[in-house]
């Protein structure tokens, strides 16, 4: 009963094999085998699970079930050619050459394997011709690198250019790494010249990437606190490309650790994971050195925000993040508190606080518990006491700051650390400090802390005069554009709600046209500018703000040209004043009977302002397309830096729905490199941003040309985030949305409609074509159509026991003629592909002979069409089929359409008469002959 059930696994696994579903074939051999099979079905099921794995690309996988069939079974010259493939693939040649020759001098005739042996010896004597070649090519470069005389020179360049290039090859690179290139690279580093120093480190990332024993090994021979130093120096250049290196050697190190320390050369290294709390250690003794660069602390900043927080909540190893929190928050927190500019202080930049802030959010975000979150607040709260208390007034600004810093990033600590005593006080009192640096630490601590809801009653009662106060009075542009966007945010409290208005009418139009005068002023320093930008994002909550904003083109104009610029704090305000301005936020129109009842009840009921109906919204994103927000906005994206956190690509995504809402308006967007922004807004963010960049896309893919929209290998990226608005917890607009345009791409190529069907797309198609929607049943259905092109899908259709074939005729009936349409298209290209499937018709229903009548006799000129080349396939593939067509009403209808005017239906139905009468089933006059 076992070996039954094995060998009826076996032979399941088989016909999942031949309708590609791989995964399917790979269950069913694993059950397989835990039934207790033979040592020669063993083989087999090892050897049938090699070929999944192969044709799934899982090649190290392939590799070891093949081997496990050779182990069982040695001449298993099915399982050693499968093994052969996968060795080609990891590159791994003199391994498969060897399988080869083996499967050869088996069976010698086998022109296969002949193919494939001179195929691969031809591979492995181009490499060894290359290898032999790169070793006096190495040596040279360096000798011109390394001569003193060639400083400057046209060849050394070139030298460096090659270098660069050679290493990005892993033969090259492990070619460079074996002729002592590694220690060579260091001698250029230690030049100082930028020219060569940026050749050594973008080699030395070349040599490192995706290899981890190569990456062990350079820290060890540069030395890691030399590689990490890299980063500190002021030159912008050099810096950048020393971050890149280090997130090389970060990606190679937690790659060991993930593949059980294994390299990409299947080397085993000791430990990974100590090598990377080495390399962390390292960076976050940098964040507090004395001579380092601001830039510089900033990549440091940037490379534990990529590296430390575990990629998904689902990993249940945060103890990285544990460790670093111990090791390493009192300097995060001595960053995030430093002032720009201070004599003896540590050197940072504009970005520093909130790339500080970025990295403390996303560190409190990774712990677990509230044991790991109360020890997180309890350091924070001793770090800023040990400034506040004892330290005098510039220990009190220091621990002002601090406060800021956390109220941007996990101000859930922030706000503890503002409940410590005197801290709310003394940032009160520093407001009204003679001197600027004290009032600026002091009001934009109040700003952030405005921003939270906690203290925002306290603030609104204490604070609303104090910086009504400095911003009528004060002589200081920087402390007056501060002290505007404290009174933005309470003015803002309400924030869409019509009713909810915190300052007196017109209050908030004279705030935001402060924000725009000084937006527009080239004198004020980015730093200063950036809280105008500020303040826009808190006022135009406000639809008369909005309203005006859009019309003040030059303020627009401002606005665009700051956000590309290097003041990158500055993108989530952006963002955040342009939902406001497009109303992308999320809005549902209130029940009319609960508002009744909430007013019965005496309760708050929130309004929407007049001017932010459909009609206004419109207007105003004719305007902002106008003014060239889509190039402003593909800028923010390419933005390589941490500011531009999940929450922000949301924010871009939210615009870019609301900008293609019309269908006039979308090739504006695209003309502008929107449809080429969208598509790492759809594949990174929160799943909100990320599902509404795919709505975009679809949107894009439905009403234009996609082979325009996303040129070359851009179209194929469409096609996952296409895939994901299928999901069942995505709305059926956006349903139907990615079904349309599914269906477009479908048509386009055999690759395209192979990338969807690796997507898994297929079964979330078929389970839309059953929907009680009628717009969703025929949307899934003309996409089903399209990809039935494909050999996979006419395969399911041709399964044994299947219900699809089924479902299409009876499609064929419906009343819905765009849904009857489909169908019959479908059926029209299945019959004519797969002839066996028209032997099949008659069986899946009784009623197959009226829904084909009803075809033929449809006023529609386009459904007689398809339903006349379904009924020529059907008396093509079979005598018997025909007979029974031709006994039937279906002979009238066929012999009145053949006396039609010459067209495609007439010859279709002169071609079935015609095959009638070779089949003797009619006599020649019958038919008009």
């Amino acid at each position: 009963m076992t070996a039954s059930s094995g060998e009826q696994l076996r032979k399941e696994g088989n016909e999942l094999f031949k309708c590609g579903d791989f995964e399917g074939a790979l269950t069913a051999y694993t059950q397989a085998l835990g039934l207790g099979a033979t040592p020669q079905d063993q083989a087999a099921l090892h050897r049938n699970r090699a070929a999944c794995h192969l044709k799934l690309e899982e090649y190290e996988k392939a590799e070891t079930e093949a081997s496990k069939a050779i182990d069982k079974d040695g001449g298993d010259i099915k399982a050693l050619y499968r093994r052969s493939q996968a060795l080609e693939k990891l590159g791994r040649l003199d391994q498969a050459v060897l399988d080869l020759q083996r499967c050869v001098s088996l069976e010698p005739k086998n022109k296969v394997f002949q193919e494939a042996l001179r195929s691969i010896g031809g591979q492995i004597q181009e490499k060894v011709r290359y290898m032999s070649s790169t070793d006096a090519k190495v040596e040279q470069m360096f000798q011109i690198l390394l001569d003193p005389e060639e400083k400057g020179t046209e060849k050394k360049q070139k030298a460096s250019q090659n270098l660069v290039v050679l290493a990005r090859e892993d033969a090259g690179a492990e070619k460079i790494f074996r002729n002592n290139g590694v220690q060579l690279l260091q001698r250029l580093l230690d030049t100082g010249e930028t020219d060569l120093m940026l050749a050594a480190l973008r080699t030395l990332a070349g040599i490192c990437s995706e290899h981890q024993s190569r990456t062990v090994a350079t820290l060890s021979m540069l030395g890691t606190r030399h590689v990490v130093s890299i980063l500190g120096v002021e030159n912008q250049a050099v810096s950048l490309a020393a971050c890149h290196l280090l997130q090389v050697m970060f990606d190679a190190l937690r790659e060991g650790v993930k593949k059980a320390f294994r390299g990409k050369e299947g080397a085993i290294i000791v430990e990974p994971g100590r090598e990377l709390k080495v390399l962390i250690s390292n960076l976050l003794e940098l964040l507090t050195e004395v001579g380092v660069s601001g830039q510089g602390r900033d990549n440091a900043l940037t490379l534990l925000i990529k590296t430390v927080p575990r990629k998904s909540p689902k990993d249940p190893d945060n103890n990285l993040t544990l460790w670093v929190i111990d090791q390493g928050l009192k300097k995060i927190l001595q960053v995030g508190g430093s002032l720009q500019d201070p004599t003896g202080e540590l050197q940072v930049t504009a970005n520093s606080c909130m790339n500080a802030s970025i990295l403390l959010s996303k560190l409190f975000d990774d712990l677990k518990c509230d044991a790991e979150r109360e020890n997180f607040y309890r350091l924070c709260e001793n770090y800023i006491k040990s400034w506040f208390e004892g330290q005098g007034l510039a220990g009190k600004l220091r621990a002002i700051q601090t406060v800021s810093c956390l109220l941007q990033g996990p101000c859930d600590a922030g706000n503890r650390a503002l409940e410590l005593s005197g801290v709310m006080e003394s940032v009160i009192a520093l407001c009204a400090s003679e001197q600027e640096e004290e009032q600026l630490v002091a009001v934009e601590a109040l700003i952030h802390a405005a921003g939270k809801a906690k203290r925002a009653s306290f603030i609104t009662a204490n604070g609303v005069s104090l910086l009504k106060d400095l911003y009528k009075h004060s002589d200081k542009d920087s402390i007056r554009i501060r002290a505007l966007v404290g009174l933005c945010k309470l003015g803002s409290a309400g924030g869409t709600d019509f009713s909810m208005k915190q300052f007196a009418e017109g209050s908030t139009l004279k705030l935001a046209k402060q924000c725009r005068k000084w937006l527009c002023n080239d004198q004020i320093d980015a730093g200063t500018k950036r809280w105008a930008v500020e303040g826009l994002a808190y006022l135009t909550f406000d639809a008369d703000v909005k309203e005006e904003f859009v019309e003040d083109g030059a303020a627009l104009k401002a606005l665009f040209q700051f956000s590309k610029s290097e003041e990158r704090s500055v993108l989530f305000a952006v963002a955040s004043a342009l939902v406001n301005c497009t109303n992308s936020y999320d809005y549902e129109e209130p029940d009319p009977k609960m508002v009744e009842l909430a007013k019965y009840a005496k309760q708050h009921v929130p309004e929407q302002h007049p001017k932010d109906k459909p009609s206004f919204v419109r207007a105003r994103v004719k305007k902002l397309l106008a003014a060239g927000v889509v190039s402003a906005m593909t800028c923010m994206v390419k933005t390589e830096s941490p500011v531009l956190t999940k929450s922000c690509r949301e924010l871009l995504s939210r615009v870019f729905l609301a900008l293609v809402e019309e269908v006039e308006d979308r090739g504006v967007v695209v003309a502008q490199g929107g449809g080429k922004a969208l598509i790492p807004l759809a594949l990174e963010g929160t799943n909100t941003g990320k599902t509404k960049a795919a709505q975009a896309l679809a949107r894009f893919t439905i009403t234009s040309n996609p082979e325009m929209t996303f040129p070359g290998e851009r179209i194929y990226e469409v096609v996952r985030p296409l895939v994901s608005l299928l999901h069942l917890d995505r709305s059926g607009l956006q349903n139907f949305e990615a079904l349309m345009a599914l269906t477009n791409l479908a048509g386009i190529s055999e690759r395209l409609r192979q990338k969807i069907l690796k997507e898994k797309a297929v079964p979330m198609i078929e389970s839309y074509m059953f929907e009680e929607h009628e717009m969703l049943r025929r949307a899934a259905t003309e996409c089903m159509c399209n990809l039935a092109l494909s050999k996979e899908v006419q395969d399911l259709f041709e399964a044994q026991g299947s219900d699809r074939l089924k479902l299409l005729v009876l499609y064929s009936g419906e009343d819905d003629e765009l849904l009857q349409r489909a169908a019959a298209g479908g059926l029209a290209m299945l019959t004519s592909m797969r002839p066996s499937l028209c032997s099949r018709i008659p069986q899946v229903t009784t009623h197959w002979l009226e829904i084909l009548q009803a075809l033929l006799l449809s006023p529609n000129q386009e459904l007689q069409h398809r339903g006349a080349v379904v009924v020529v396939n059907m008396v093509e593939a079979s005598r018997e089929i025909a007979s029974t067509l031709m006994e039937s009403e279906m002979l009238e209808i066929l012999l009145v359409l053949a006396k039609g005017e010459e067209g495609p239906i007439t010859r279709a139905a002169a071609a079935c008469l015609g095959k009638a009468v070779e089949y003797g089933l009619i006599q020649p006059n019958q038919g008009g002959k």
